[in-house]
């Protein structure tokens, strides 16, 4: 099989152009965003600062005419050689067959597997519900949690959405591609599988009783979301300090398929570079696209600003409002 031409992005990073290819592997931080121009992952630094107007998004701030100590004001965010234990999660399915990829998330006592498509757009993870009657058919059965005897319902507060009866909180998610799911929030163990050095951890996620769209005919169960929020699975994690605050993320390609995602840390790379991420431009992980190119050829750019989102069933940029 011929070989698809790759597109190349170059992005202004401290005044340098710097170009890495769609197909090798990323890492992402919450606030910079850190880009390395070898196959090793995409690192996100996970967590917002209201001292800073920048997201760090790599494993640490180079800028030190900007950033003198900042390892001492923002300690749980940069990446240590003693760092705690990370969830390290093999990734499936791909770009081309699939439009997306997944990884597998274990959730109860007894566990109960799902297929969830990695989503740096999204900020809740969710799985349907076994009371819902407008789901689709997905690769796993769907979650029951009366079979889950760590299964707790999150109750109503001032802090949610609440149900009809006033009992349970409630979330909604509408997505560009117009589709949607809605269900109430529940929380439970969360297991990341055997290659995972963090050990089950409990945490709020979805119970869906509504889909609509894609999210009804995919094959994929449902999504874990990686963006910023309370119900993020990072930030729970981060929030409750088991993990440093970032995550990476690595691509097999578009005719390669899989690749692999940590939760946590990692050994940073020597040649990692930032490009900015502004959260007061956009609350998605945000770059500034300089050239795209595709088989070698330059494209022209209608939108310069530009947001990282894993969860697409096309290549495609998306802009950022300004």
């Amino acid at each position: 099989m011929e070989r698809a031409p790759f597109a190349t992005f170059t992005v202004a990073v401290s005044m340098i152009l710097l170009s890495f290819a769609v197909e090798s592997c990323l890492s992402i931080l919450h606030q910079d965003l850190m880009i390395n121009t070898k196959y090793t992952p995409l690192i996100l630094n996970h967590g917002l600062d209201t001292t800073t107007t920048t997201m760090v998004m790599p494993l640490y701030y180079n800028d030190s005419n900007k950033f003198v100590n900042s390892a001492s004001k923002h300690s749980r965010r940069h990446l240590q050689t003693r760092r705690p234990p990370n969830a390290r999660m093999p990734l499936h399915d791909d770009l081309l067959i699939n439009g997306y990829y997944t990884t597998r998330l274990w959730i109860g006592t007894p566990p109960q597997r799902f297929a969830l498509i990695v989503d740096t757009g999204s900020t809740v993870t969710y799985v349907p519900c076994a009371s819902c009657e407008q789901c689709g058919k997905h690769q796993d059965p769907k979650f029951q949690p009366e079979l889950s005897s760590t299964y707790q319902p999150v109750k109503c507060n001032i802090d949610c959405s609440c149900d009809n009866d006033r009992k349970q909180c409630t979330y909604e998610r509408q997505y560009a591609e117009m589709s949607s799911s809605s269900g109430v929030l529940g929380q439970d163990i969360v297991s990341f599988g055997n290659q995972s050095e963090l050990p089950p951890q409990r945490a709020v996620f979805g119970c869906e009783n509504v889909e609509t769209g894609d999210l009804y005919s995919q094959h994929a169960d449902g999504i874990m979301g990686l963006g910023h929020g309370d119900l993020s699975i990072v930030d729970q994690l981060v929030d409750k300090g088991v993990i440093s605050d970032s995550f990476s993320l690595c691509y097999g390609g578009m005719d390669v398929g899989g690749g692999a995602m940590v939760l946590g840390g990692i050994v940073p790379p020597s040649d990692m570079v930032f490009a900015r991420s502004d959260p007061d431009r956009s609350p998605y992980y945000n770059i500034d696209l300089k050239e795209i190119h595709v088989a070698g050829k330059a494209l022209p750019l209608w939108m310069r600003s530009c947001i990282i989102n894993t969860h697409i069933h096309s290549i495609r940029t998306s802009p950022v409002m300004m």
